[in-house]
């Protein structure tokens, strides 16, 4: 498997020129807001959303200044949303790092990512890029939308398998489409192209979060603490199947343990056991395998080139990832 640097060549300059672009967006006139972005921009991931902006455009044309518009737009949107999913979840650490809220308390962290939401909104305002907007605009709302219902469905722990791959539609794989849509509407005025590509990164996305889940029942040090959905009484893809297919008892026993003691590490450590005694992990290993060829097959549909080849290693990447 390819490493994200070598998956980037293709892209480095622009990635290169996309960081200065970025951080200077970022910039704010308030001195808290300044100095709390810079905390953000030095501590930023892997950056797979802009690589995804990047290649997309690349796979159906040539990149230019819109496409370096549409990076910063969807990484400014990305940013916001874990800002404000950090206060959500009660979360101090992202990536190995204090999160906002950990360091200024939630009322600066929930405003600091309205601040970014309405700085990627402007954004593309100021440069009359409205697909871009409204591409965007709509994955703030599915993101939101399924966030909301992953936490009602959470009260009573009720979620069958089309509501749980409905959630992460919206909660993940809506930005990871949007960027593959908002990179290809830079470079094709092609509708059905640009549709393709969009279906693409949802099914991408939907892996992306399968082999999430996954990192919760498995024993390699991955920097997420094993158990840790089951702690926030999230059903995810392999609890799913596993309370599927169990007896009524056993299925009672693991939804009061859920429900009433997922902050005992023994009995959190038992339904970790169950899950993988039932299948549960080679069952969504496999939804996720399907999920892969289906994004595999639709990026075939499109001449071969540097770009294809870097968005199959990209594919590759998200599902045997470690981290």
């Amino acid at each position: 498997m390819a490493s994200l640097d070598e998956i980037k060549k293709p892209i480095a300059r622009e990635l290169d020129e996309f960081e200065i672009r970025f951080r200077e967006s970022m910039r704010s006139n308030a001195p808290l807001l300044d100095r709390i972005t810079h905390y953000i921009v030095t501590r930023k991931g892997k950056q797979m959303r802009p690589m995804f902006v990047f290649l997309s455009a690349k796979l159906c044309g040539n990149i230019n200044e819109a496409t370096y518009v549409a990076a910063s737009l969807v990484e400014i949107l990305h940013t916001a949303t874990l800002v404000h999913d950090d206060v959500v979840d009660d979360s101090y650490k992202r990536r190995g790092f204090f999160s906002i809220n950990a360091l200024w308390k939630n009322k600066i962290a929930v405003l600091v990512g309205d601040f970014l939401l309405a700085k990627g909104l402007s954004l593309s305002i100021e440069h009359d890029q409205f697909q871009l907007l409204h591409l965007l605009s709509n994955t703030i709302k599915e993101m939101s939308e399924g966030e909301l219902l992953q936490l009602e469905k959470a009260r009573k722990l009720d979620i069958k398998e089309d509501i749980y791959f409905e959630i992460i539609r919206q909660k993940t794989a809506s930005l990871i489409a949007s960027a593959c849509a908002s990179g290809a509407s830079t470079s094709t005025k092609d509708q059905e192209a640009i549709a393709k590509v969009k279906t693409m990164g949802e099914k991408i996305g939907i892996a992306f979060q399968i082999k999430d889940d996954l990192f919760d029942y498995e024993e390699a040090e991955i920097g997420k603490p094993r158990g840790i959905d089951i702690k926030e009484r999230k059903m995810t893809l392999p609890l799913i199947h596993t309370l599927n297919k169990v007896s009524p008892a056993e299925k009672r026993k693991i939804i009061y343990v859920i429900k009433n003691e997922n902050t005992d590490a023994e009995k959190v450590r038992w339904v970790i056991d169950v899950v993988r005694t039932n299948g549960g992990l080679d069952y969504a290993r496999s939804r996720m395998l399907d999920y892969k060829a289906e994004a595999e097959s639709i990026l075939s549909s499109f001449p071969d080139g540097e770009a294809r080849r870097a968005i199959y290693e990209m594919i590759q990447f998200t599902i045997n990832r470690t981290i």
